[in-house]
């Protein structure tokens, strides 16, 4: 995917200077009045996922190559955690997203996925589930309960994202390891939204259940690498959004036993230029169309839908990160249908992993660098 021309860095950084700290606030254009923009931490190691502890005061955030660290609100970031899985931090593979069990409260449960090595040297992702200790420094009795079978990736498209829905059940978003096949194989788990019980095990009403030679934990298909995942706060929906190759990012809302079309389906192209080989055509029968296209690939990441009153002006938006344009964009919706697009944070040139609404209704974003930072952004009021 080629980024669109944005200024230089050297630019930026004169016009647009990088924040530093929590009470530095910056002012940014947007269609519905000023965006004010702080720092609340920085010098994270390529953050990736971020979950919001109960209380609203502190956060846990993943960093890539394998920390889990708690980031609390005025923005004091914690040691790396103990007890985080061993991960194999090659390629876009290692620490990746964070949740935490419907039943947080009662049980302190936080979800972690990752990629894990297998013993040829390639991998797959994981996710397991630990204890968060009382003085939370720690994740106790860390037990894996899923993994991506077969292990085929050697560094690429791990997918990755984790959604509760409201009956409890968790979705995973997988990716398809850049084996573009493997994501129309039932047999396989590459390419496909997953939905388990808490504990690992398979729903008995998941759709391939009780067929042969196919994986029950399978959802929905024929999706490339999905990095975001949301639920519908007025559906109850699951919806997820996936890279395409050079062009052709995609979200979808995934219906129980539906193929989303890829590698036979696409509105992309390969990187050299050249059509990809398996593909159909951009509508194929039988397969499900996009909720919505990008005909040129912003890099999506993260996902989130806002549904709080601190500001009316982003009433039913869904908010994304975008890793290739380095933008956050904003998407308003009409009931599930998308109206009106916005980019925004263009200005601060900065890679958008993932984004998440705040308990006090301001979005915080985390940037993907070595030296990555969780910001804090929401409009003016004066």
């Amino acid at each position: 995917m080629k980024p669109r021309l944005l200024l230089s860095t050297l630019t930026a950084a004169v016009l647009f200077p990088l924040l530093a700290h929590a009470a530095d606030e910056q002012r940014l254009p947007s269609e519905e009045g000023e965006l004010t923009v702080s720092t609340v931490a920085d010098g994270l190691r390529y953050p990736w996922g971020l979950a919001f502890l109960p209380g609203g005061k502190d956060m846990l955030v993943t960093e890539r190559p394998g920390n889990l660290r708690l980031v609390s609100a005025d923005g004091k970031v914690g040691p790396a955690l103990s007890g985080v899985p061993k991960v194999w931090a090659e390629g876009q593979g290692g620490l990746l997203d964070v949740a935490l069990s419907p039943s947080f409260p009662n049980d302190r449960t936080v979800y972690l996925s990752f990629a894990e090595v297998g013993e040829d040297g390639k991998a797959g992702t994981a996710v397991g589930r630990g204890q968060l200790s009382p003085d939370r420094t720690r994740l106790e009795h860390f037990t894996v309960i899923f993994r991506q079978q077969p292990k085929l990736s050697v560094g690429n498209h791990f997918g990755s994202r984790l959604v509760f829905d409201r009956e409890g059940y968790l979705f995973i978003a997988l990716g398809e390891n850049n084996q573009r096949a493997t994501a129309q194989d039932l047999d396989k788990l590459q390419g496909k939204l997953v939905r388990i019980l808490p504990d690992g095990e398979v729903p008995k009403d998941n759709p391939f259940v009780g067929q042969d030679n196919v994986k029950p934990h399978i959802w929905s298909f024929g999706h490339r690498n999905q990095q975001g995942a949301a639920l519908n706060p007025w559906t109850d929906q699951i919806w997820t959004h996936e890279h395409g190759p050079r062009g052709g990012d995609e979200i979808n809302i995934p219906q129980a036993g539906k193929n989303y079309g890829w590698p036979v389906a696409t509105h992309g192209i390969d990187y050299s230029g050249q059509p990809i080989a398996e593909a159909q055509g951009k509508h194929v029968e039988g397969m499900q169309d996009p909720h919505h296209v990008w005909e040129r690939s912003p890099g999506i990441s993260g996902m989130a839908f806002y549904d709080h009153p601190a500001f009316k002006a982003w009433d039913h938006n869904l908010f994304i990160g975008a890793l290739a344009t380095k933008e956050l964009i904003r998407l308003q919706l009409d009931g599930d249908k998308i109206v009106h697009e916005e980019r925004l944070l263009g200005e601060l040139n900065a890679r958008i992993r993932d984004v998440r609404v705040g308990p006090d209704g301001y979005l915080y974003v985390l940037t993907d660098a070595k030296d990555g930072a969780l910001l804090k952004v929401g409009l003016s009021t004066e």
